[in-house]
């Protein structure tokens, strides 16, 4: 369904991405864990043309392209097929979560305002905000908001959705609700790759664990391979440090 090949990014001298590769399959949750700095959401960012790439190739469904110069109409029927979902909401303030929601659908999709309407009040109703449709952002609290970023992304039916730690500018005690939309997504058969320090979710949901470091790919697995039988030592040291318990044989 998607395939990344030989992904490679640099901001200057530093270099983010050192030839990253990624298969993702139609239905799967494939969740990137890896220590901050090591290349993740630089990753997510590319493959929506978010951050142009300095070379590698993407192949999503029939559509074949460079990463590191794609023809503009290329980017936008890539775009068409991606919900991105984002680290700190990226809500407009001055417009309430359902015209948040539409507002993709009538502006870049063209949809007709009424049809729009009815998308968007079905998108929140599956996160569970259909009755906080007529409020602002600053009326939510930020799983609210993080919510709403979750039913923009889905409201027009994208092949498959990206999470950039959509927990981390949360409080603790918010992280459950916006995970609870996710997985409730994940077992509709939602395709998406979530990066996440969010452990547990990844053990429960994820059918593919992908652990980088340092711009590359270290190891990937199945979860029960990753957290119980990690193969590279660098995978089992960054375990040992986040995970903190004895259930794991690493």
């Amino acid at each position: 369904m998607l395939k990344i090949t030989n992904v490679h990014k640099s901001f200057r001298k530093n270099k983010i991405l050192k030839g990253v590769n990624l298969t993702v399959n139609k239905g799967d949750v494939v969740v990137i864990l890896g220590p901050s700095g090591s290349g993740k959401t630089t990753l997510l960012r590319t493959i929506a043309f978010l951050e142009t790439a300095d070379k590698g190739e993407l192949e999503f469904d029939e559509i074949k392209t460079s990463l590191s110069n794609a023809h503009k109409k290329t980017i936008l029927d890539v775009r068409k097929k991606i919900g991105f979902v984002y680290q700190n909401y990226n809500l407009f303030a001055n417009k309430t979560a359902l015209e948040n929601v539409m507002e993709g659908l009538v502006i870049a999709r063209k949809v007709p305002k009424e049809e729009a309407k009815t998308i968007a009040e079905d998108a929140l109703n599956k996160v569970g905000l259909l009755e906080r449709k007529d409020f602002y952002p600053s009326q939510l609290s930020g799983g609210q908001q993080q919510r709403v970023g979750i039913a923009r992304a889905i409201a027009y039916k994208p092949d498959v959705v990206l999470f950039d730690e959509p927990t981390s500018a949360l409080d603790p005690e918010l992280v459950g609700e916006v995970l609870s939309v996710i997985k409730a997504l994940a077992k509709e058969g939602t395709t998406m790759i979530v990066v996440t320090h969010e452990m547990s979710f990844a053990e429960e949901a994820a059918t593919q664990v992908v652990f980088m470091d340092g711009g590359v790919v270290v190891e990937k697995g199945t979860s029960r391979e990753i957290f119980y039988s990690p193969k590279e030592e660098r995978t089992k040291q960054f375990l040992k440090r986040v995970l903190r318990t004895d259930d794991y044989v690493i």
